[in-house]
C-alpha cells in the first residue's frame, strides 16, 4: 500500500527538517498562532484572563493542514476566519517556528560549555564581535577580547564557549571568550595526548592575555616529564597552542610542586632565585635575588611576579642583592681610587721638596757670582796702575 502525503504534509516535513525541530514543534506553534489570532479576531468568546481559554481548542489535521476551532467539542470556526486573521497566524507561525529552533539549537550549545570552538568572525561593533559558529551565532564581549589582537572579518578563531547567557532584551546568547585560562587549558588537552589520558594533570593556569601565561602540570607517574609532554619534540606542541593565540602570548610550562619554596623558584622562571622565605600566616614571600636577575623575575610591567603570584597564591616581594660580579667590581673600584689617591698624594709633595732644592742651588750661584766678579775687578784695577 501506497501513503501519498499531502502538500501541507510535504512542507511540514521541510520546515522541520530545515528548522532542526520537530514536526510536533511546528504543528504547536501555529497552533498557538491560530488561537492569538481568533483571540484577537472574536474576544467574545474569551474572558479579560489571557490565560482562560474558556474551553476553546484548535485541532490540525496534519495531512491535510485543515483547521478547526472547537469550544467543548463544538465546531465554532468563523466561516473564512477573515484575511487579517490568516495573516496574524503567519507572523505567529514565524515566530513560534524561531523561538523553537533557537531552542533546538541552545540546547545544541548547550553541551558544548566548558570547550573550546572555531567560528568565523562576520561583523563588529564599538563593544563586541560576532561569531558565525555554523548553526548559531556567538558573541565575544568587550572585556572578553583580548586587547592587543585585530578580529578581522572572514577570519577564523578558536574560543572557549563561556556560557549561554541572557542578553537586555531577553534573548539567549552564546558567549565566547578569548581571555579566559581554560582556553589554553583546552588547546593543551587537545595537543597533548597525555593529558587526555589523565597521565598528565593541569594544576593551574593563568594568564595576561596577549602577552605571557604560565600552566603549572604534574604527573603522579615516575618516569613522565610533564614539561617536556606540553612543550613536545622541539617545542611544536606548546607552539601550536602559541600560534591559536596569534602567536604573540608567550606561555611557560613549569612543573608544580607541593614544596611551596620549589613551587615559587619554579614559578619565577627564567629567574634564577637566591633564597625564598615564606610567611604562611599573611600568605607572602620574600624572593631574594641578585640585582642581575632581578628585571628577569620582575619582567615587563611586573608580569613575571604577578603571574608567579597568582600561580602560587602567595604575594611576592622581591629582594634584590649585588652580586658577586658587583662585589669584585666594587672592590676593584675601590683599590683603584685608593692608588690613584697615593699617586696624587705623592705628586703633590715632590713639587716641594724640587722647589726647595732649586732656590739653595739659586742662592749658592748667587753667593759665587759676586766673588767672581770682585776678583774681575781687582785684576782690571791692577793693570791700570802706572808702572813705576
Amino acid at each position: 500500500m501506497v501513503i501519498v502525503k499531502s502538500e501541507f504534509a510535504l512542507a511540514l516535513n521541510q520546515v522541520a527538517s530545515e528548522r532542526g525541530i520537530s514536526v510536533d514543534d511546528v504543528i504547536q506553534s501555529m497552533e498557538a498562532a491560530i488561537m492569538a489570532a481568533f483571540r484577537k479576531e472574536h474576544p467574545e468568546f474569551f474572558s479579560d484572563d489571557p490565560e482562560e481559554s474558556n474551553g476553546i481548542t484548535v485541532k490540525i489535521d496534519i495531512n491535510t493542514g485543515e483547521t478547526h476551532i472547537l469550544q467543548e467539542e463544538e465546531d465554532i470556526t468563523p466561516p473564512g476566519f477573515g484575511r487579517i486573521a490568516a495573516q496574524t497566524a503567519r507572523q505567529v507561525i514565524i515566530q513560534k517556528i524561531r523561538e523553537a529552533e533557537k531552542k533546538t539549537v541552545i540546547s545544541h550549545y548547550q553541551d558544548q560549555v566548558g570547550t573550546i570552538i572555531r567560528g568565523r568572525v562576520i561583523r563588529r561593533d564599538m563593544n563586541n564581535v560576532y561569531v558565525d559558529l555554523g548553526k548559531a551565532e556567538g558573541v565575544i564581549p568587550r572585556e572578553e577580547q583580548i586587547r592587543n589582537e585585530t578580529y578581522i572579518v572572514n577570519n577564523r578563531y578558536v574560543f572557549f564557549l563561556k556560557e549561554i547567557g541572557t542578553s537586555k532584551a531577553g534573548y539567549s546568547r552564546i558567549v565566547l571568550s578569548r581571555t579566559a585560562p581554560e582556553l589554553i587549558s583546552e588547546l593543551f588537552k587537545r595537543e597533548v595526548p597525555e593529558i587526555t589520558s589523565g597521565t598528565v594533570e593541569i594544576k593551574v593556569v593563568v594568564r595576561e592575555p596577549g602577552e605571557r601565561a604560565k600552566i603549572a602540570v604534574y604527573s603522579s607517574q615516575s618516569g613522565v616529564d610533564p614539561v617536556g609532554a606540553c612543550v613536545g619534540q622541539k617545542g611544536v606542541r606548546v607552539q601550536t597552542v602559541t600560534d591559536e593565540l596569534n602567536g604573540k602570548e608567550k606561555i611557560d610550562i613549569i612543573q608544580w610542586n607541593e614544596d611551596l619554596k620549589v613551587f615559587i623558584i619554579s614559578a619565577l622562571s627564567p629567574a634564577q632565585v637566591t633564597a625564598v622565605e615564606i610567611n604562611e600566616k599573611e600568605k607572602r614571600a620574600a624572593v631574594t635575588v641578585s640585582e642581575e636577575q632581578a628585571p628577569l623575575a620582575i619582567g615587563k610591567g611586573g608580569v613575571n611576579v604577578n603571574l608567579a603570584a597568582r600561580l602560587t597564591g602567595y604575594d611576592i616581594d622581591i629582594v634584590q642583592i649585588p652580586s658577586e660580579k658587583d662585589k669584585k667590581t666594587v672592590e676593584e673600584s675601590k683599590e683603584v681610587t685608593a692608588d690613584k689617591t697615593e699617586k696624587t698624594k705623592k705628586v703633590k709633595e715632590e713639587p716641594k721638596e724640587e722647589a726647595v732644592e732649586e732656590k739653595e742651588v739659586d742662592k749658592a750661584e748667587s753667593a759665587e757670582e759676586p766673588k767672581e766678579e770682585q776678583k774681575e775687578q781687582i785684576e782690571a784695577s791692577e793693570e791700570e796702575k802706572p808702572k813705576e
